[in-house]
Order: structure tokens, then C-alpha cells, then sequence
């Protein structure tokens, strides 16, 4: 539970729920229910915890959720869940909720009533391999290679990554999620007596031309610099207003994310419950 509730801790910190915390804990409890009382593993765990930002994101309660079903644009996960896609749970998932749900998400024809795995169509992994080695101009190996057929899109954004700044398998866990203070040092260890101590020294002013900062820090001693895109002060030149109500064109997301997809082009016309876009939040879809 412990391991749960800090993984949510910090993806509801991610998605600016921080400081309702409180909520976001109670409405995973309710959440849990409206799946089934389910047990909680990955994925199992994300996906109530996933519900339940959603829920405190958009002041839904569980008797909300339940009378709103067929019209909420629910997180993918919980979407998935309620397909099938994670199994069917000891007592079966929760009806009419379930009916509901796939009715709005246009995916009552798209369920599994067995394991779902046993209808996943055979994969060649060594021509997968040499797709990956073709795409990503390196060689796969076996980890590599069934995370990126378990998790397709998760492992292209970390070969993304790798190639932007490399290895990052010796920065210690807290450096890579939260930014170091000023005065901070932390200690690198990249084997055969390769060691690197880096303390960061302090930020030039925002170039308000390329959104860049020039980050000073010393490496072992040595001043340094590099210059970065500031992302957080890029994000506030521009303003993005919530939907406002009574304004045609003017529509809300249901969560606060970045658009990963566009479904329909300029000038077409759109049924109620038609998908428009895909919004990605720390993994939520």
C-alpha cells in the first residue's frame, strides 16, 4: 500500500494535485469501489489511482461517476479496465457501470471475456529486434527488447532520452524527478574508478528568445555551464484559459496534460462521444 500511495503521491504532484492530497486519497478508496474492491497491483494500482485524480480533478464523486458514466471522457487506463484488458476479477466487473462507461467510449464491441492474453497475436521478437536496432541506431538486447514489446511508447520516450542527454542510470533517483538546489552536490559513480561530483552554482537570466537559461555548476571542482530551455518559464509566456462556458468552440479537457494526438482535421463535423484528442499526463492517458 505504502508503494502505491507514494507512486500516486508523486504523479498527483506531477499533475498539480499537490495540495489536495486529502481528496485525492479518499476518492482512491471510491474509486476502488466503482472498479470492484479490485486487487491492487500494476497495473491494477494505477489505474484506480488514475480514476481518482480524475475524479478530484473534475469534483466528481462516486454517485457523479456512476450517473455520468456514458458521457465522462475517462482516463485510457480506466477505459481499458473496464474492456477487460487487465482480466476479469473475482466477481466480475462492476455492472451497469461497466456498460456505461464502454458505451460513451465507443468500445462496447472491443471487450475481452477471457485472459487477454491468449487472444495477443504471435510476435516474431528477433524481426522486433531489428526494427528497434533500425529505429534506434543501437544494438537491442533482451531487456530492451521485451520492454519494448510490453511497452511500446513508454520505451520510445526513454531511448528518446538516452539520446538527448545518455546514460542517466547513475543519477540518483531524487536529482532526475525534483531539481537540485543551489549549493546541492551529488555524487556520480560510472564504474572502473570513473567517479564525478557535481554541485550546481546558479541560473543566468531567461532569454525570452529561445526560452534558455544558462545553468552554472562545478564538476569536480571545475566551473561549468550549459544552457537549457527553461520549461516551466517557457510554459508561463503562454496562457492557455479553461474552457468558458456559453462560448461555441470553447471546450474544457477533463484533466490538465499535453496533446499527444489529434483525431480530426480543421472543418470536420463531430458526433457527441467522437474522440478529438489524446491528452497525456505522467502516463495517463
Amino acid at each position: 500500500c505504502s508503494g502505491q500511495y507514494t507512486n500516486m503521491l508523486f504523479q498527483a504532484t506531477q499533475n498539480g494535485l499537490a495540495e489536495q492530497w486529502p481528496a485525492v486519497k479518499k476518492a482512491y478508496a471510491e474509486a476502488n469501489q466503482l472498479l470492484g474492491d479490485i486487487v491492487k497491483v500494476t497495473p491494477s494500482s494505477k489505474t484506480c489511482g488514475d480514476l481518482a485524480q480524475f475524479m478530484v480533478t473534475n469534483n466528481l464523486s462516486a454517485d457523479d461517476v456512476r450517473e455520468q458514466a456514458a458521457s465522462l471522457n475517462f482516463p485510457l487506463s480506466v477505459v481499458e479496465y473496464f474492456q477487460g484488458a487487465l482480466g476479469i476479477p473475482a466477481g466480475g466487473i462492476p455492472e451497469p457501470l461497466r456498460s456505461q462507461i464502454l458505451a460513451g467510449a465507443g468500445k462496447t464491441d472491443e471487450t475481452f471475456v477471457g485472459r487477454p492474453g491468449a487472444e495477443l497475436a504471435p510476435v516474431d521478437l528477433e524481426a522486433e529486434r531489428v526494427k528497434l536496432e533500425e529505429k534506434h541506431g543501437v544494438e537491442i538486447d533482451d531487456q530492451q527488447l521485451m520492454s519494448a514489446v510490453m511497452y511500446p511508447k513508454v520505451f520510445d520516450e526513454f531511448m528518446a532520452a538516452v539520446g538527448e542527454f545518455g546514460d542517466l542510470s547513475s543519477l540518483p533517483t531524487r536529482a532526475f524527478v525534483e531539481p537540485m538546489d543551489f549549493g546541492d552536490e551529488i555524487d556520480l559513480s560510472f564504474g572502473q574508478g570513473v567517479n564525478v561530483t557535481v554541485k550546481l552554482i546558479g541560473l543566468g537570466d531567461l532569454d525570452d528568445a529561445t526560452g534558455t537559461r544558462e545553468v552554472f555548476f562545478e564538476l569536480n571542482g571545475f566551473p561549468r555551464s550549459v544552457k537549457r530551455v527553461d520549461t516551466s518559464a517557457a510554459s508561463s509566456l503562454v496562457t492557455r484559459p479553461k474552457a468558458a462556458p456559453g462560448e461555441v468552440g470553447s471546450v474544457g479537457a477533463p484533466m490538465p496534460g499535453v496533446v499527444v494526438d489529434v483525431k480530426i482535421a480543421v472543418g470536420d463535423a463531430v458526433a457527441a462521444g467522437e474522440p478529438m484528442v489524446v491528452l497525456s499526463a505522467m502516463k495517463m492517458e
